[in-house]
């Protein structure tokens, strides 16, 4: 009765993630090695509107050689659900908080960076899978071409932050290879500081999470938590002992890497489907975060940004997708 019960609850989750697919704007690019699919911001119908993650970007499907890449992990869909998200989604934090967090007001406003302006609704202390109320939604604009999409995110507010955040994604012309091309210009008057991290909902060809991958790393790597033995750190590589079942995850800070960008460099295999991905950034790692369900693997590599006033900054990941 359980396993049935479960098996409906699923069910209908992919049904409402269905339903809510068919109405949220969406688009494709695709350089004739790689196809990918995307669900656009918008306020009203986005497939995703909570105030974790950063709105544009998000892919939902990533084909190469009939391998796929991104997909659904989660079993509960609500556009407002703070995880209810796909692909390579980043989300800006200040500290263990948001930008402007503590210096707002109780039901005044902060900033979350390609979402908008957000209230504080009571004292509590910050908290990253709360839905916060979304009061400044910003301007959202967004342009493609046959193998590229750029989004534009423009904030004013009266907090006293304001920026003009892009981002384009870009599929490199006769390679399997993803380029993603980030920029804030700070248009308030407040410094913008903050730190990025993309954390990298991969989902291969719906293969469980288990021995078959390994994640690779260019230095030794070391888990600041108990894998409990369901994984393990071997010199460069963290690799798994079992098969996770749901409701079992594995969860830690890793530790290693260098003040050089050359540390930002993460592969993912999995021996049995033939398949891998490549991740390199051209900033210095602040830290890795390392967070894994039976049903997706996400290396989440943070950066480091501090933007004054009429400045700019730009920074880049890049994805290789290859077989073995």
């Amino acid at each position: 009765m359980l396993r049935t019960l479960v098996s409906l609850c699923v069910a209908l989750a992919f049904a409402a993630s269905a339903l809510a697919q068919s109405d949220a704007p969406r688009a494709e690019i695709s350089n004739g090695t790689i196809a990918a699919k995307f669900y656009l911001p918008d306020p009203d119908r986005g497939y995703y509107r909570g105030t974790r993650f950063d709105w544009s970007g998000q892919i939902h499907s990533l084909e190469y050689k009939n391998h796929q890449y991104f997909g659904q992990w989660f079993e509960r869909y609500d556009p407002k659900l703070h995880d209810a998200i796909m692909g390579p989604v980043e989300e800006y934090r200040t500290g263990d908080s948001a930008l402007g967090y503590e210096e707002a007001a109780v039901g005044g406003k902060f900033i979350r960076i390609g979402i908008g302006a957000v209230r504080k609704p009571d004292d509590k202390r910050f908290a990253s899978f709360r839905t916060y109320t979304i009061v400044n939604p910003g301007q959202w604009k967004v342009k493609k071409g046959r193998d590229w999409i750029e989004f534009t995110h423009l904030l004013a507010d009266d907090t006293g932050y304001g920026y003009v955040y892009k981002k384009k994604i870009r599929l490199v012309k006769g390679k399997p290879e993803m380029t993603l091309e980030h920029s804030i210009k700070n248009t308030g008057r407040k410094v913008i500081e903050t730190s990025q991290y993309n954390h990298n909902f991969f989902v291969m060809d719906s293969q469980p999470t288990g021995p078959d991958f390994v994640v690779k790393f260019p230095f030794d790597v070391q888990a600041t938590r108990d894998l409990k033995g369901d994984a393990e750190v071997r010199g460069k590589e963290l690799a798994y002992l079992r098969v996770l079942e749901k409701g079992q995850s594995v969860y830690t800070e890793l530790k290693g890497f260098g003040v050089s960008p050359s540390d930002y460099d993460i592969r993912i295999e999995n021996r049995k489907i033939g398949a891998g991905v490549r991740i390199r950034g051209d900033m210095p790692l602040e830290k890795i975060v390392y967070w894994s369900i039976r049903t997706t693997l996400c290396p989440e590599p943070y950066v480091k940004m501090r933007i004054e006033p009429g400045k700019e900054h730009r920074w880049r990941i890049d994805y290789e997708f290859y077989t073995l």
